[in-house]
């Protein structure tokens, strides 16, 4: 009963740690992001043409909500999307099946995204676009690759350039400086409430939650631990 109650409770995500300014600057960066990118893909592209995706909503909520994840980072936005473009239309073109074409392309998107490290959640939305978006999307052919899913993709990533430097968040994501002041010799072991204090005060969210922060710390101490002990043995 207690497991059953423990798994159910598995639901439940996590505390998210975002810093207060975040509740603001976030849906005014992807608000923003995504009405210009509309209009200039519009002006560049014209009112006949598929001018706007919608996973780009999916890459907003990234790019302007967790910009610290390495989901978010501008090659990932640019690079998956073209990977999943590429793939969505190729799978199109030579399965018979849309089932089966989606899902391929939605699989081999995966690996080869993991492959180039521009691993992009919404690019799994854009190979289904290329395979499920219909005949205007499958007229195009391989231009659906170039518009609208690489201009939506460029402009978006700008956008979330811009923004996000000019509200003071570091991204691309860069990891801030550790503290300078040496540390004694002997200190306190980290507990979970020191890791919840950290990631309160932290400037941005990470994509990470306090368990497995304490986990990674835990694994990190006892490899150290086991390197000085084979360094005092030898």
């Amino acid at each position: 009963m207690l497991y059953l109650f423990s798994w159910i409770r598995g639901f439940i995500p996590q505390k998210m740690y975002f810093p207060k300014k975040d509740y603001v600057i976030s849906p005014i960066g992807a608000l923003l992001g995504l009405a210009i990118t509309e209009e200039l893909s519009r002006y560049f592209l014209g009112e006949a043409n598929p001018w706007f995706i919608a996973p780009m909503g999916a890459s907003a909520v990234l790019l302007f909500a967790v910009p610290a994840s390495p989901l978010a980072q501008p090659w990932s936005i640019i690079g998956g999307n073209l990977i999943a473009s590429l793939i969505g239309i190729t799978c199109s073109q030579l399965i018979t099946s849309p089932g089966l074409a989606g899902a391929m392309a939605v699989g081999l998107t995966i690996l080869l995204a993991m492959k180039a490290r521009c691993l992009h959640p919404p690019s799994g939305a854009v190979a289904l676009t290329a395979v499920f978006g219909g005949p205007t999307i499958h007229h195009l052919g391989y231009l659906f690759v170039i518009y609208p899913t690489l201009i939506n993709s460029i402009i978006l990533a700008a956008m979330a350039l811009f923004y996000n430097n000019s509200v003071k968040r570091s991204y691309p994501h860069h990891a801030q400086t550790a503290p300078t002041q040496p540390l004694v010799n002997q200190w306190s072991a980290i507990e979970r409430a020191d890791i919840e204090f950290a990631l309160e005060n932290n400037k941005e969210l990470l994509d990470i939650n306090e368990e497995d922060l304490e986990l990674l710390l835990n694994m990190a101490e006892r490899h150290a631990q086991d390197r000085d002990k084979s360094k005092n043995e030898t």
